[in-house]
């Protein structure tokens, strides 16, 4: 059975810390703590779950605190997580069977990172992630924000789930931040990271530029598809906060350049068109939407919601400015299956009934 060591950078995180390695330490045979600056008592914290706790100077680059404190890692596989990511209970199992019955030869472990929740906690936005990594030569962080390390060799999938539990903000300027200053550097941004300083630049409602880094990124020849993808959702959001609603419909369109469509950019398009009240044409997006498989292992980002519960719900308001209560009230029946605790599934229930 392999042996895992797990490998965390932490600030300033002692309201969480504890509750993260509670969570696995049972799990793993080594845990690696770098702090990058704390002034609370994280470093407490940290030492009294392992004696491999490190101080590292932070330098406004992510990849490089994770490769050192990869480098402290004396197991057999490399484990990331954040302070603020947590095992459920669940998925403990789960984990130690994937231990046992894991091939040598494997270079990296992908698991599911859950990042946000709905009503009910069940998760809402998910995407694959590196969690495992062999300790060896090869396998390194890349980018100084958003960092990753590039799948090689033989990879697995597997369904454990990692979720990201964060109850507060943080510094939310920070990875804007980084990115300013490696531009003033004269640093030219790879594909990857062109893509996540637009996102950031749309996150701080920066709009103009950020249509500006986005395009520039969909018009390059290199890239990763899936980003590209997710970038046409982006850059439409832009668009659509501009006024300029018609670029944005063209641009959500422009998805399906890159590859099959994606449920998520399908509810978006229906979306423009519901808001337009173009029913009927809305109809067919959120169907097709109902009809596009879960690319789960593509690496992309993926809304569970936008291939059942927001189409069928979608579709009860279309079908009900329609005039066809009797398919709307179906459709909001169906979109009730998936979510009985939905607030807008409940209203449009009581709705129904008062007719």
């Amino acid at each position: 059975m392999p042996t895992i060591s797990l490998c965390m950078i932490v600030k300033n995180e002692e309201r969480y810390l504890a509750r993260c390695l509670d969570s696995v330490a049972k799990l793993v045979e080594e845990i690696v703590i770098v702090d990058t600056g704390s002034t609370d008592g994280t470093i407490e914290i940290a030492s009294r779950y392992t004696t491999e706790v490190f101080s590292y100077p932070w330098a406004d680059d992510f990849s490089e605190a994770r490769n050192y404190s990869f480098s402290k890692a004396s197991m057999d596989y490399c484990m990331w997580m954040d302070a603020d990511d947590i095992l459920e209970e669940e998925e403990k199992d789960k984990f130690l069977q994937l231990k046992r019955s894991l091939s040598s030869d494997t270079d990296m472990v992908m698991m599911k990172y859950n990042t946000s929740f709905d009503e009910a906690g069940k998760p809402s936005f998910s995407y694959f992630r590196e969690r495992w990594i062999k300790n060896c030569e090869g396998h390194d962080w890349i980018g100084a924000v958003h960092e990753v390390i590039p799948p090689q060799g033989k990879v697995i999938y597997s369904d454990i789930a990692i979720s990201h539990r964060k109850e507060s903000g943080g510094d939310s300027d920070r990875n804007l931040r980084i990115y300013r200053k490696l531009i003033a550097e004269g640093r030219l941004l790879e594909p990857r990271q062109q893509y996540y300083y637009g996102r950031e630049l749309y996150y701080h409602k920066q709009y103009e530029e950020a249509v500006s880094v986005m395009e520039r990124f969909l018009d390059s020849e290199e890239g990763w598809i899936e980003n590209k993808i997710e970038a046409c959702s982006v850059c439409a959001n832009c668009y659509f906060q501009l006024g300029k609603e018609q670029d944005a419909l063209i641009t959500l369109l422009r998805s399906m350049s890159f590859d099959v469509p994606r449920a998520e950019l399908c509810c978006e398009i229906g979306k423009y068109f519901l808001e337009h009240g173009n029913f009927h044409i809305a109809v067919y997006w959120y169907e097709t939407a109902l009809g596009v498989p879960r690319k789960e292992y593509s690496g992309g980002f993926i809304v569970p919601d936008c291939y059942d519960y927001v189409p069928l719900l979608q579709l009860c308001v279309c079908y009900d400015r329609l005039g066809d209560r009797k398919k709307a009230k179906e459709y909001n029946e169906r979109a009730g299956a998936c979510k009985p605790y939905s607030q807008a599934y409940l209203y449009n229930k009581r709705y129904f009934n008062s007719l």
